[in-house]
């Protein structure tokens, strides 16, 4: 296992990467980096080497391209965030949700065939070690208020309206 982990500068803060083989494992903002070695730890069973790097090409470009507006730039970068069964199936329909757009942790739980398991989508939201790509901002209470982001509600609106900002621009070109 080689991880590779580098700290990047972006429009809203830094953020710390941590990739394994070209593929993102594990993403905190820069003043939630106390979260993620023990996410590590319970991950990998023990604390793990991280090579500090210049650039982790395609993750680190993806990621500059989705801050300048590309929204669909994170669709290419490869995911393992390792988790449960279930949390996978989450994490993989949290991407599924188009930029711009918000559920709410019900509807989360219909989509998924377990109507009254909106707390464990709460929960293996809570658990996403990749946020951002894996976008569990597009996550909303049932009345559509913003809750619950382990990188901060300010930061949650951010990327709600950063999101809903370019989305809209790209609508008004399609239409154009």
């Amino acid at each position: 296992m080689q991880i590779q982990t580098i700290m990047a500068d972006h429009a809203i803060g830094p953020i710390h990467i941590v990739a394994d083989g070209g593929r993102l494992i594990a993403m905190e903002f820069g003043d939630t980096e106390h979260r993620l070695m023990p996410m590590l730890r319970a991950r990998f069973g023990k604390e793990p080497m991280l090579e500090p790097v210049d650039d982790l090409n395609e993750i680190t470009s993806a990621i500059r391209a989705y801050f300048e507006g590309d929204l669909a730039a994170l669709d290419a970068i490869e995911v393992d965030g390792g988790g449960t069964e279930f949390q996978r199936r989450a994490w993989e329909a949290l991407r599924a949700i188009p930029p711009g757009e918000t559920r709410t942790y019900g509807q989360m739980a219909a989509a998924l065939g377990r109507p009254n398991a909106a707390r464990a989508i709460g929960m293996a939201n809570a658990l996403n070690p990749v946020s951002l790509v894996v976008p569990c901002h597009r996550l909303v209470g049932s009345n559509g208020s913003l809750t619950g982001y382990g990188g901060g509600i300010a930061r949650k609106r951010w990327l709600v309206d950063h999101e809903r900002r370019h989305a809209s621009q790209i609508q008004l070109r399609v239409v154009a």
